[in-house]
């Protein structure tokens, strides 16, 4: 059979489809802060306690790195899934664990304890943060919520 190694497809792995998808879950979730909020509809950039000029710099950094995650976190779940050791429905979960991770760290350490940014200004912010870091919740129980029941579905099948 092509792409299965030598003695057979390896064994699921729940744990390395969990983080693969959960790399690629932060990478997106950080494209779309970017894209949305950043370039979209201006509200901030990644680093606003300076010009103008260092917070368009802060957001290419952010790019860079993002874009980095997401090509690793694929090349990481194509290998997985080239050695039969995928389980999608974990990875799906991972993806939500990510995508939630990063947005409730954006939120809490990035917005409120190192203050590299806000989410918008010249509103009140309450309403805003709420929202963000309550989304994030919501997707960090999902992604929780969709690898228990791979995990409880699998049994002790799975690492």
């Amino acid at each position: 059979m092509a792409g299965v190694p030598v003695g057979g497809p390896a064994a699921p792995d729940l744990r390395r489809s969990v983080l693969a998808a959960a790399v690629v879950g932060v990478a997106v979730m950080a494209a779309v802060d970017e894209i949305v909020f950043h370039q979209i509809l201006g509200w901030h950039h990644f680093y606003d306690r300076s010009t103008l000029s260092v917070g368009l710099l802060s957001d290419g950094l952010l790019h860079s790195a993002e874009l980095v995650a997401l090509v690793g976190g694929f090349f990481w779940y194509a290998d997985l899934r080239r050695r039969g050791a995928l389980l999608p429905r974990a990875a799906w979960g991972g993806f939500l664990l990510g995508a939630g991770a990063f947005q409730l760290f954006d939120g809490i350490v990035d917005h409120k304890v190192l203050r590299l940014h806000q989410i918008r200004y010249g509103v009140h912010l309450l309403p805003y943060d709420v929202v963000w870091n309550v989304s994030a919740v919501v997707l960090l129980l999902l992604g929780a919520w969709v690898t228990w029941r791979v995990r409880s579905r699998h049994g002790r099948d799975v690492p």
